[in-house]
């Protein structure tokens, strides 16, 4: 599957290494990495795409003093290598000098028995007549559920795989092999029966390190054409303040969002409303936020960040108090501290809440809702990190006595990250994964609509 192995890899960052060395750097970091992947999509039936790649870099960083310089090239012939790392001690030699640039501590940084098997590598032999099918299976299974869903955006199966090494002058070597699939469609609906109904449109996907793990493409597009009738009839509604009921893939960019505001680059620009926030109450009591680079098969998983500086599972909050900030070697010296492993951001992020019992399903979620807003997708991104100030698109649908009554489009939901955070009522058992995220729907006592 690579046209390298990590003895080659091992080889290749020995030489970059040996040649910063040469030319006076007081320290180097050379990352390789290699990648293959395949992504088929069809549409109405028929390929429309058929898309494979295969990549490969060699990035070098390197230290003068506190001077930076970094370069990168897809050649690995000793030639391209060698001017490579010449660019980036240039560089060095002629920027200005940064008290806070430089490698991790040495004592901060993964050793082999900090290293062990997270089962992230999965291949998927996978050709592109089988991709088409699936993909064609997927679509199929959308446009039979109902004849109103007359057309579809398109179904896609896509996977790839590579490997990567990290090696830096202090002493650390790491790197492994990854794999991520994925299957989804996009179904469009239309209700025949009333002239004026407008098209709705609304897509699902899953995405597995193993390819094992992927749901049917029978039952993923027989659930998005569900969601996607659900839409038919969609109406505004009045300009109100209500509960908002987030639905899970919606919470965990929630979670995306409180990441953000606890980066350190954020955080010592002064570009955050949590600046200063540790051991502050955030968010209620029952809420608790992990980050968990150690679970095994998971997207984020690693037993060291982009630096090379070794990782743990981490409360990011405890009992709604701020107990940690996400920090690279950088952004924690700017800040006076010690990084946490997180350059490159965070790792694998889960939201809990004390109160989530087994039984607290979508549905069980919605009573608890009674009177607001269902909320199941949102346009822009218009939150500023400074103030917290939050403003999107937004669709979903109006739930009366707890049970949904219509679906809802063309409104705005407004309000504060802060108070939001602060007004989560509570999380469902409806865990899902999005990208490194896992949150089950998360259930927001008031924000503002904006709509008629």
């Amino acid at each position: 599957m690579f046209q390298y192995d990590q003895t080659t890899f091992y080889d290749l960052a020995e030489d970059a290494l040996r040649m910063a060395r040469q030319l006076g750097a007081t320290d180097c970091a050379v990352d390789l990495s290699e990648s293959a992947g395949l992504s088929v999509n069809v549409r109405m039936r028929r390929l429309e795409t058929v898309e494979q790649t295969r990549d490969k870099s060699l990035g070098v960083t390197v230290y003068v003093g506190q001077r930076k310089g970094q370069a990168s090239t897809g050649d690995f012939a000793k030639l391209a290598i060698e001017q490579t790392v010449r660019a980036a001690f240039d560089i060095a030699r002629y920027t200005g000098a940064d008290e806070a640039a430089g490698l991790p501590d040495q004592h901060m940084l993964a050793i082999e028995g900090d290293i062990r098997d997270l089962d992230l590598f999965h291949p998927w032999s996978l050709s592109v007549d089988r991709a088409k099918k699936l993909a064609q299976r997927c679509e199929e299974a959308a446009l039979e559920v109902d004849p109103a869903i007359q057309n579809s955006d398109g179904a896609s199966v896509s996977t790839s795989s590579g490997h990567f090494l990290s090696r830096n002058s202090r002493g650390f070597s790491g790197g492994y092999a990854h794999s991520r699939h994925s299957l989804g469609v996009a179904p469009i609906a239309k209700d025949k029966t009333k002239a004026d109904s407008s098209m709705q449109r609304d897509a699902w996907y899953v995405s597995r390190r193993n390819a094992e793990d992927l749901a049917s493409p029978e039952s993923v597009g027989a659930y998005a054409a569900k969601r996607t009738l659900a839409r038919l009839g969609a109406r505004a509604i009045p300009t109100q303040r209500v509960p908002v009921l987030f639905e899970a893939p919606l919470a965990c960019g929630l979670l995306g969002n409180f990441a953000q505001a606890i980066s350190g680059g954020a955080l010592y620009r002064q570009a955050s409303f949590l600046v200063n926030s540790l051991g502050t109450q955030v968010f209620p009591q029952h809420i608790t936020i992990e980050d968990d680079p150690t679970r095994l098969c998971e997207f984020g998983s690693s037993c060291f960040d982009d630096e090379g500086v070794r990782t743990q599972r981490r409360l990011l909050v405890k009992r709604g108090i701020i107990e940690g900030y996400l920090l690279s070697s950088y952004s924690a010296r700017k800040l006076g501290m010690v990084s946490t492993g997180n350059a490159g951001g965070s790792h694998a992020m889960r939201l809990l809440s004390s109160k989530t019992r087994t039984a607290h399903s979508l549905d069980a979620m919605i009573r608890k809702l009674h009177r607001g807003l269902l909320l199941t997708d949102v346009l822009g991104n218009d939150i500023n990190y400074v103030t917290g100030d939050y403003s999107r698109g937004a669709s979903g649908y109006w739930v009366e006595r707890g049970q949904i009554q219509f679906p809802v489009e063309e409104i705005t939901i407004a309000g504060n990250l802060r108070e939001m955070f602060a007004g989560i009522v509570a999380v469902g058992a409806d865990e899902l994964q999005r990208g490194t995220k896992r949150s089950g729907s998360v259930l927001i006592e008031s924000m503002q609509l904006g709509g008629q």
